[in-house]
């Protein structure tokens, strides 16, 4: 038997440890394996080529849209915990895709369910959801990050029937080839910041990609410019009428990310354990010396240890009783765990680790960006701070 089937076999191979799997539904059970099947045929072997090229493959988009992976809760009725699972395996197979699935999917069609009218819905979420629409989430800008909550200068002033937006937003993911973008933006009437779903056609909006990324180079970010874009004022979010409102949208996609981190822990797993099994040193496999076996455990550890917490965040959230507060937790625990996993796995790998070729480089790489975007870490700390203490420690 080859080392691979001998592999294939290992009831722990797959990194699901404890077997939280079996907590799906065997109807939930067969669209991951179903999903596991695409990702292997059409993802997989696509990721680090276009990774390395710095290019979007546009004819993905398609075969998305066949295997219907947007709005698995709201849409699908599926469990969050079903839908945590999907989008970390999503990630596992390459963290690019899960971003381009979270940008579209979490915060922009999350924006429109949990923003829109009912009228506004029915006219827009059939496109979103068969990705005949491509979006994209515009709330960072160039001089905001961690503070935008009450620090968005990007503007917008109702005229008549209509409203007037001027400002910019940066690393927007997807902007260069999105059909709309939700823009949030400072009502100048009351100072609130409120959302808007933007034509990307419209006259005065215009992206430039951001080149010479070190992490999710297939991601197309950009940074828009919006010089006096006018929006009808049907196409401003009904219920968008605060920060609060967007925090709504944010509080889901913060798990999102806590399980982007998980399935980027599961890829390093994936291919520091391989290759530890393939790869001889000193007449024997990598596997067999005894610090590999123990830097092969603590990644699982990190990584089963990260699952645990988000299989019971999705459990609250299914209850209708997560907090904002255990999201920042989520986000800061599993993002911190995944960094000192994939820190092990391109340590296992050597020199090999820091090319694309072997993939753990490109896992190393992303991890970066996953780690500070969506709330970086000191922000969820503090968040988390504040509800454990009662005191804030934000400015």
């Amino acid at each position: 038997m080859s080392t691979s089937a001998a592999e294939s076999i290992l009831p722990y191979a797959d990194g699901d440890f404890y077997a939280f799997e079996q907590m799906l539904t065997d109807k939930e059970r067969d669209r991951l394996a179903e999903v596991r099947n695409f990702l292997a045929r059409e993802v997989r072997p696509i990721a680090v080529d276009c990774w390395n090229r710095g290019e979007f493959p546009m004819d993905l988009i398609p075969k998305l849209a066949d295997i219907d992976l947007v709005s698995p809760v709201r849409r699908q009725g599926h469990s969050n915990l079903f839908a945590g699972l999907l989008h970390a395996e999503v990630t596992r197979a390459d963290a690019s895709i899960s971003t381009f699935m979270g940008v579209h999917d979490g915060l922009f069609t999350g924006s429109i369910e949990a923003l829109a009218s009912q009228e506004q819905k029915d006219v827009w979420l059939p496109d979103i959801y068969s990705l005949k629409k491509i979006g994209a989430f515009g709330l960072t800008e160039p001089l905001g990050g961690s503070d935008v909550a009450g620090g968005t200068r990007t503007s917008a002033r109702r005229e008549g029937s209509n409203w007037i937006l001027n400002g910019a937003k940066r690393w927007i993911g997807n902007a260069t080839f999105s059909d709309w973008v939700v823009i949030y933006a400072r009502d100048v009437e009351d100072n609130q910041v409120k959302g808007f779903l933007v034509d990307t056609t419209l006259e005065g909006f215009s992206t430039a990609k951001i080149d010479n990324k070190i992490a999710l180079r297939t991601v197309q970010n950009a940074d828009i410019a919006l010089d006096n874009v006018m929006v009808p004022d049907f196409y401003k979010l009904a219920h968008a009428n605060s920060f609060r409102d967007v925090n709504k949208v944010l509080k889901v996609t913060r798990l999102g990310v806590a399980w982007q981190a998980v399935g980027q822990q599961l890829a390093a797993f994936d291919v520091a354990r391989r290759y530890a099994v393939e790869r001889h040193q000193f007449g024997r496999p990598l596997a067999s010396f005894q610090l590999v076996q123990s830097q092969l455990v603590q990644i699982l550890g990190n990584a089963v240890s990260s699952m645990g917490m988000m299989v019971r965040l999705s459990q609250l959230e299914d209850a209708g009783q997560a907090k904002d507060e255990q999201s920042a937790l989520a986000k800061a625990f599993t993002t911190e765990r995944m960094r000192e996993s994939v820190a092990i796995g391109r340590s296992i790998l050597g020199g090999n680790g820091i090319v694309t070729d072997f993939g753990m480089g490109k896992i190393f790489a992303d991890a970066e960006a996953i780690y500070s975007y969506e709330g970086t870490h000191e922000i969820n700390t503090l968040v988390t701070g504040r509800a454990i203490t009662g005191i804030s420690a934000i400015v």
